[in-house]
């Protein structure tokens, strides 16, 4: 009978739909963080109208139809393949369809030889990716400050074709980084590029910078710090 039992669990796993399993093997977040990027789709993310200071002169309607052209480009440059997050080279940055302010970001990247990328943090640049090669600089930095601090304090960078591993933590005006757990950011404010009378906004999205080149993202998670 005992036997019976089990073979029946067994036939029954084997049957089990592969979206199913696929799930189940599905990478987690850690504890107190929840998914940017599900791993099957572009849910959750919209496409750049762009800048904030643009936006909001923006009336509605007018967003509204930028916004829609905007997601247009997006799904022709961007696709999920195997889980990941594979951008062209083409096109616009990918974006949060939420706004953020106080949070702790992990995401992990991988570009190409001269790749250059980034991450905008409330819709600002921002966090630099590319290959240390270019300028002997590793990434991280946060690239258009011009009053503080804008390069990496090491070189953490992997090697290219490798996955690297980056923590970003926003707290009011200030940014850290990690890079492959190595501290590249220490406490810094990031400026406001878009306006420098003005410091940097409350909230904004995030985004996943298009520079031209191919690249790759996964494992995006999030935990908003109240």
């Amino acid at each position: 009978m005992i036997t019976k039992r089990i073979l029946l669990v067994l036939s029954a796993l084997v049957f089990l739909p592969v979206s199913v399993l696929a799930q189940d093997n599905a990478p987690k977040p850690p504890e107190g963080f929840t998914a940017l990027f599900n791993g099957k789709d572009l849910g959750g993310w919209k496409g750049l109208v762009e800048d904030p200071e643009k936006r909001a002169k923006m009336a509605p309607d007018e967003l509204k139809a930028a916004q829609a052209k905007a997601d247009e480009r997006m799904r022709e440059h961007w696709k999920v393949v195997d889980g990941v997050l594979e951008f062209d080279g083409k096109g616009d940055s990918l974006c949060t369809i939420n706004n953020y302010a106080d949070f702790e970001l992990l995401v992990d990247w991988k570009i190409l030889d001269k790749g250059d990328s980034g991450v905008y943090l409330r819709g600002s640049p921002q966090v630099q990716i590319w290959d240390p090669k270019l300028n002997n600089i590793g990434s991280g930095g946060l690239y258009n400050n011009e009053k503080g601090p804008s390069k990496a304090l090491v070189i953490a960078d992997k090697p290219i074709g490798e996955w690297n591993t980056m923590k970003i933590k926003m707290a009011g005006e200030k940014v850290s980084v990690w890079l492959n757990d190595q501290l590249v950011v220490d406490n810094v404010v990031l400026e406001n590029y878009w306006d420098r009378t003005k410091p940097i906004y409350p909230s904004g999205q995030i985004e996943l910078q298009n520079h031209g080149n191919t690249l790759w993202f996964k494992n995006v998670y999030i935990k908003e710090l109240k």
